[in-house]
Protein backbone atom coordinates (compact mmCIF):
# COMPACT_ATOMS: atom_id res chain seq x y z
CA UNK A 1 0.00 0.00 0.00
CA UNK A 2 1.46 3.52 -1.09
CA UNK A 3 0.83 5.37 2.15
CA UNK A 4 3.07 3.03 4.44
CA UNK A 5 6.07 4.50 5.25
CA UNK A 6 9.42 3.49 2.98
CA UNK A 7 12.29 3.12 5.68
CA UNK A 8 14.99 3.92 3.67
CA UNK A 9 13.97 7.80 3.24
CA UNK A 10 14.17 10.46 5.37
CA UNK A 11 11.98 13.54 5.52
CA UNK A 12 9.42 11.84 3.91
CA UNK A 13 6.61 12.13 6.27
CA UNK A 14 3.90 13.92 4.84
CA UNK A 15 0.07 15.67 6.25
CA UNK A 16 -1.91 17.04 3.11
CA UNK A 17 -4.93 19.32 2.59
CA UNK A 18 -5.97 18.74 -0.49
CA UNK A 19 -9.50 18.74 -2.87
CA UNK A 20 -10.38 19.03 -6.36
CA UNK A 21 -8.43 17.44 -9.92
CA UNK A 22 -5.13 19.34 -8.24
CA UNK A 23 -5.22 17.85 -5.00
CA UNK A 24 -6.22 14.66 -6.54
CA UNK A 25 -2.78 15.01 -9.26
CA UNK A 26 -0.24 16.02 -7.10
CA UNK A 27 -0.85 13.36 -4.50
CA UNK A 28 -0.85 10.67 -6.93
CA UNK A 29 2.74 12.36 -7.86
CA UNK A 30 3.72 12.25 -4.84
CA UNK A 31 3.06 8.37 -4.03
CA UNK A 32 4.77 7.22 -7.10
CA UNK A 33 7.82 8.98 -5.57
CA UNK A 34 7.64 6.77 -2.50
CA UNK A 35 6.12 9.88 -0.40
CA UNK A 36 4.75 8.26 3.13
CA UNK A 37 1.17 10.35 3.14
CA UNK A 38 0.41 9.42 6.69
CA UNK A 39 -3.23 11.76 6.94
CA UNK A 40 -4.73 13.74 4.35
CA UNK A 41 -7.32 16.59 5.24
CA UNK A 42 -9.98 17.39 2.59
CA UNK A 43 -13.47 18.84 2.16
CA UNK A 44 -17.15 17.20 2.26
CA UNK A 45 -18.73 18.50 -1.11
CA UNK A 46 -21.12 21.14 -1.19
CA UNK A 47 -24.83 20.13 -2.75
CA UNK A 48 -25.14 23.48 -3.79
CA UNK A 49 -21.96 23.28 -6.31
CA UNK A 50 -21.47 20.99 -9.89
CA UNK A 51 -18.87 18.47 -8.28
CA UNK A 52 -17.19 17.94 -11.86
CA UNK A 53 -13.57 16.93 -10.08
CA UNK A 54 -12.15 13.98 -9.05
CA UNK A 55 -12.63 13.24 -5.20
CA UNK A 56 -9.33 13.63 -2.85
CA UNK A 57 -11.32 11.35 -0.39
CA UNK A 58 -12.01 8.22 -2.55
CA UNK A 59 -8.29 8.40 -3.90
CA UNK A 60 -6.96 8.45 0.26
CA UNK A 61 -9.79 5.60 0.64
CA UNK A 62 -7.98 3.58 -2.61
CA UNK A 63 -4.57 3.78 -1.42
CA UNK A 64 -5.62 3.28 2.42
CA UNK A 65 -5.02 6.54 3.47
CA UNK A 66 -6.37 7.68 6.73
CA UNK A 67 -8.62 11.34 6.02
CA UNK A 68 -10.67 13.52 7.48
CA UNK A 69 -13.73 16.20 6.32
CA UNK A 70 -13.07 18.51 9.33
CA UNK A 71 -10.62 21.52 9.50
CA UNK A 72 -7.16 21.20 9.84
CA UNK A 73 -7.01 23.89 12.25
CA UNK A 74 -9.55 22.56 14.96
CA UNK A 75 -7.47 21.97 18.13
CA UNK A 76 -8.14 18.44 18.13
CA UNK A 77 -7.01 18.25 14.54
CA UNK A 78 -3.70 20.49 15.52
CA UNK A 79 -3.10 17.96 18.30
CA UNK A 80 -2.99 15.10 16.09
CA UNK A 81 -0.88 16.45 13.81
CA UNK A 82 1.48 17.41 15.81
CA UNK A 83 1.85 13.92 17.61
CA UNK A 84 2.10 12.41 13.69
CA UNK A 85 5.22 14.74 13.83
CA UNK A 86 5.13 15.03 10.04
CA UNK A 87 8.57 16.62 8.06
CA UNK A 88 6.03 18.53 5.71
CA UNK A 89 2.47 19.61 5.07
CA UNK A 90 1.60 20.10 1.71
CA UNK A 91 -1.61 22.03 0.50
CA UNK A 92 -3.03 21.32 -2.93
CA UNK A 93 -6.18 23.62 -3.57
CA UNK A 94 -7.57 23.04 0.13
CA UNK A 95 -9.89 25.86 0.65
CA UNK A 96 -9.66 27.02 4.04
CA UNK A 97 -6.87 29.05 5.72
CA UNK A 98 -4.58 26.93 7.60
CA UNK A 99 -3.54 28.91 10.55
CA UNK A 100 0.06 29.84 11.88
CA UNK A 101 -0.64 26.98 14.80
CA UNK A 102 -0.39 24.13 12.10
CA UNK A 103 2.38 26.00 9.18
CA UNK A 104 4.47 25.57 12.45
CA UNK A 105 4.19 22.44 13.17
CA UNK A 106 5.94 19.87 10.24
CA UNK A 107 9.79 20.10 10.61
CA UNK A 108 11.04 20.68 7.01
CA UNK A 109 8.47 23.38 6.23
CA UNK A 110 4.24 23.88 5.00
CA UNK A 111 4.18 24.32 1.23
CA UNK A 112 1.27 25.23 -1.42
CA UNK A 113 0.26 24.50 -4.71
CA UNK A 114 -1.12 28.04 -6.46
CA UNK A 115 -2.89 28.03 -9.57
CA UNK A 116 -0.63 30.88 -10.96
CA UNK A 117 2.23 31.85 -12.36
CA UNK A 118 3.22 34.29 -8.35
CA UNK A 119 3.42 36.39 -7.43
CA UNK A 120 0.50 37.24 -10.20
CA UNK A 121 -3.20 36.19 -9.42
CA UNK A 122 -2.75 35.53 -5.83
CA UNK A 123 -5.87 34.47 -3.78
CA UNK A 124 -8.86 33.09 -5.25
CA UNK A 125 -9.95 31.58 -7.85
CA UNK A 126 -6.96 32.88 -10.03
CA UNK A 127 -7.44 30.59 -12.73
CA UNK A 128 -10.38 32.11 -13.75
CA UNK A 129 -9.57 35.85 -13.04
CA UNK A 130 -6.05 35.04 -15.30
CA UNK A 131 -8.56 34.34 -18.10
CA UNK A 132 -11.20 37.25 -18.01
CA UNK A 133 -8.91 39.42 -17.81
CA UNK A 134 -7.15 38.25 -21.36
CA UNK A 135 -4.04 37.16 -19.84
CA UNK A 136 -1.87 34.86 -22.80
CA UNK A 137 -0.44 33.08 -20.09
CA UNK A 138 -0.80 31.96 -16.15
CA UNK A 139 0.81 28.41 -14.33
CA UNK A 140 1.50 26.80 -11.53
CA UNK A 141 3.74 27.77 -8.46
CA UNK A 142 4.99 25.44 -5.24
CA UNK A 143 5.71 28.24 -2.35
CA UNK A 144 6.28 28.08 1.28
CA UNK A 145 3.31 29.34 3.41
CA UNK A 146 2.76 32.01 5.52
CA UNK A 147 0.09 33.89 7.44
CA UNK A 148 -0.24 35.90 4.95
CA UNK A 149 -1.81 33.91 1.86
CA UNK A 150 0.63 32.91 -1.02
CA UNK A 151 3.39 35.28 -0.38
CA UNK A 152 6.25 32.56 0.90
CA UNK A 153 9.13 31.98 -0.23
CA UNK A 154 8.90 29.82 -4.21
CA UNK A 155 10.33 26.84 -4.58
CA UNK A 156 9.26 25.91 -8.58
CA UNK A 157 6.80 26.78 -11.19
CA UNK A 158 5.66 25.90 -14.25
CA UNK A 159 4.08 28.45 -17.03
CA UNK A 160 1.28 28.04 -19.49
CA UNK A 161 0.22 29.36 -22.55
CA UNK A 162 -3.79 30.79 -22.59
CA UNK A 163 -4.60 30.86 -25.81
CA UNK A 164 -7.61 33.47 -26.77
CA UNK A 165 -10.00 30.22 -27.42
CA UNK A 166 -9.25 28.82 -24.31
CA UNK A 167 -12.05 28.80 -21.88
CA UNK A 168 -11.11 28.93 -18.02
CA UNK A 169 -12.28 25.14 -17.77
CA UNK A 170 -9.71 24.31 -20.63
CA UNK A 171 -6.78 26.21 -18.60
CA UNK A 172 -7.63 24.54 -15.18
CA UNK A 173 -6.36 21.19 -16.90
CA UNK A 174 -3.44 22.80 -18.20
CA UNK A 175 -2.40 24.19 -14.81
CA UNK A 176 -3.17 20.80 -13.18
CA UNK A 177 -1.00 19.02 -15.19
CA UNK A 178 1.50 21.96 -14.81
CA UNK A 179 0.58 21.51 -11.33
CA UNK A 180 2.01 17.45 -10.85
CA UNK A 181 5.01 18.60 -13.38
CA UNK A 182 6.35 21.27 -10.41
CA UNK A 183 5.51 18.71 -7.68
CA UNK A 184 7.10 15.84 -9.44
CA UNK A 185 10.72 17.87 -10.03
CA UNK A 186 10.58 19.73 -6.70
CA UNK A 187 9.36 17.11 -4.33
CA UNK A 188 12.83 14.63 -4.18
CA UNK A 189 14.69 18.27 -3.60
CA UNK A 190 12.41 18.91 -0.83
CA UNK A 191 12.91 15.68 0.55
CA UNK A 192 16.99 15.73 0.19
CA UNK A 193 17.19 19.53 1.18
CA UNK A 194 18.03 20.70 -1.85
CA UNK A 195 14.88 22.86 -3.18
CA UNK A 196 15.32 26.72 -3.97
CA UNK A 197 13.68 29.69 -1.96
CA UNK A 198 13.19 32.72 -4.39
CA UNK A 199 11.48 35.96 -1.46
CA UNK A 200 7.79 36.16 -3.50
CA UNK A 201 8.27 39.83 -4.78
CA UNK A 202 5.08 40.62 -3.94
CA UNK A 203 5.14 44.36 -5.21
CA UNK A 204 5.71 43.11 -8.94
CA UNK A 205 2.38 40.47 -8.09
CA UNK A 206 -1.30 40.86 -7.89
CA UNK A 207 -4.41 39.96 -5.93
CA UNK A 208 -7.38 39.00 -6.60
CA UNK A 209 -10.49 37.88 -4.49
CA UNK A 210 -13.09 35.48 -4.90
CA UNK A 211 -16.41 35.59 -7.25
CA UNK A 212 -19.38 34.75 -6.83
CA UNK A 213 -22.51 33.81 -9.37
CA UNK A 214 -23.37 37.71 -9.70
CA UNK A 215 -20.08 38.39 -10.68
CA UNK A 216 -21.11 37.09 -14.23
CA UNK A 217 -23.30 39.96 -15.28
CA UNK A 218 -22.58 41.39 -18.38
CA UNK A 219 -22.53 45.13 -18.46
CA UNK A 220 -23.02 45.40 -22.93
CA UNK A 221 -20.93 49.18 -22.20
CA UNK A 222 -17.84 47.45 -21.99
CA UNK A 223 -15.81 46.02 -25.30
CA UNK A 224 -16.73 42.89 -27.13
CA UNK A 225 -13.44 41.61 -25.96
CA UNK A 226 -14.06 41.96 -22.49
CA UNK A 227 -17.57 40.46 -22.51
CA UNK A 228 -15.82 37.16 -24.72
CA UNK A 229 -13.00 37.15 -21.91
CA UNK A 230 -15.56 36.93 -19.02
CA UNK A 231 -18.20 34.39 -20.90
CA UNK A 232 -15.08 31.95 -21.68
CA UNK A 233 -13.39 32.46 -18.09
CA UNK A 234 -16.87 31.60 -16.47
CA UNK A 235 -18.82 29.43 -18.93
CA UNK A 236 -19.18 25.23 -18.02
CA UNK A 237 -18.82 24.05 -15.58
CA UNK A 238 -18.34 27.32 -14.03
CA UNK A 239 -21.81 29.60 -12.95
CA UNK A 240 -21.65 31.49 -16.52
CA UNK A 241 -21.94 34.77 -17.71
CA UNK A 242 -25.47 36.14 -17.81
CA UNK A 243 -28.03 39.52 -18.89
CA UNK A 244 -31.43 39.87 -18.43
CA UNK A 245 -34.27 39.67 -20.41
CA UNK A 246 -38.36 39.38 -19.61
CA UNK A 247 -36.77 39.52 -15.95
CA UNK A 248 -35.15 35.99 -16.46
CA UNK A 249 -31.65 35.45 -16.59
CA UNK A 250 -30.32 34.28 -20.02
CA UNK A 251 -26.93 32.81 -19.99
CA UNK A 252 -24.43 33.29 -22.65
CA UNK A 253 -22.15 30.42 -22.71
CA UNK A 254 -20.15 30.60 -25.77
CA UNK A 255 -20.13 33.80 -27.80
CA UNK A 256 -17.12 35.45 -30.06
CA UNK A 257 -16.05 39.31 -30.67
CA UNK A 258 -15.71 40.62 -33.87
CA UNK A 259 -15.70 44.45 -35.56
CA UNK A 260 -18.31 46.70 -35.72
CA UNK A 261 -20.55 48.90 -34.05
CA UNK A 262 -23.88 48.40 -32.42
CA UNK A 263 -25.95 50.49 -29.58
CA UNK A 264 -24.47 48.52 -26.75
CA UNK A 265 -27.45 45.35 -25.73
CA UNK A 266 -28.98 45.99 -29.26
CA UNK A 267 -29.07 43.05 -31.74
CA UNK A 268 -27.93 44.30 -34.68
CA UNK A 269 -27.88 40.15 -36.35
CA UNK A 270 -30.01 37.78 -36.18
CA UNK A 271 -27.80 35.35 -38.43
CA UNK A 272 -25.55 35.21 -36.95
CA UNK A 273 -26.66 36.57 -33.76
CA UNK A 274 -24.52 39.70 -33.11
CA UNK A 275 -25.06 42.22 -30.53
CA UNK A 276 -23.92 45.61 -29.90
CA UNK A 277 -21.49 46.37 -27.25
CA UNK A 278 -19.58 49.25 -26.26
CA UNK A 279 -16.35 48.56 -28.72
CA UNK A 280 -17.10 46.06 -31.24
CA UNK A 281 -19.76 42.99 -31.34
CA UNK A 282 -20.69 40.30 -29.50
CA UNK A 283 -21.60 36.91 -31.79
CA UNK A 284 -23.60 34.65 -29.42
CA UNK A 285 -23.25 31.12 -30.14
CA UNK A 286 -24.48 29.17 -27.16
CA UNK A 287 -27.81 30.63 -24.74
CA UNK A 288 -29.99 29.73 -22.32
CA UNK A 289 -32.73 31.04 -20.44
CA UNK A 290 -32.47 30.06 -16.54
CA UNK A 291 -34.70 26.88 -15.96
CA UNK A 292 -34.66 26.14 -19.81
CA UNK A 293 -32.16 23.82 -22.07
CA UNK A 294 -29.06 25.49 -23.31
CA UNK A 295 -29.78 26.16 -27.14
CA UNK A 296 -27.60 27.19 -29.85
CA UNK A 297 -28.26 30.61 -31.61
CA UNK A 298 -30.38 29.48 -33.84
CA UNK A 299 -32.36 27.51 -31.54
CA UNK A 300 -33.02 30.27 -29.15
CA UNK A 301 -34.21 32.60 -31.95
CA UNK A 302 -37.07 29.80 -33.07
CA UNK A 303 -38.21 29.99 -29.58
CA UNK A 304 -38.12 33.65 -28.46
CA UNK A 305 -38.69 36.92 -29.96
CA UNK A 306 -36.27 39.47 -28.75
CA UNK A 307 -34.45 42.69 -30.18
CA UNK A 308 -32.29 43.53 -27.50
CA UNK A 309 -31.01 42.92 -23.60
CA UNK A 310 -30.86 47.30 -23.12
CA UNK A 311 -32.40 46.10 -20.16
CA UNK A 312 -29.28 44.61 -18.69
CA UNK A 313 -27.47 47.88 -18.87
Amino acid sequence: MWSEEPTDLKNNKLVICAYHNVGCRCIETLLRQSAHVALIFTHEDSPAEDIWFDSVGELAARHGIPYLTSDISLPENVERVRDLAPDFIFSFYYRTMIRPVVLNIPARGALNLHGSYLPKYRGRVPVNWAVINGETSTGATLHYMLEKPDAGDIVDQEKVPILFTDSAYDIFGKVTNAAATVIDRAWPLLRDGGAQRIPMDLASGTYHGGRSPEDGRIEWTRSAITLYNLVRGVTHPYPGAFTMLDGKKVFIWKAWPLEGSGEPGLIVSYNPLLVGTGRGLLEIRSLQFEGEPELTAAEFLSHHHIQSFQEAL
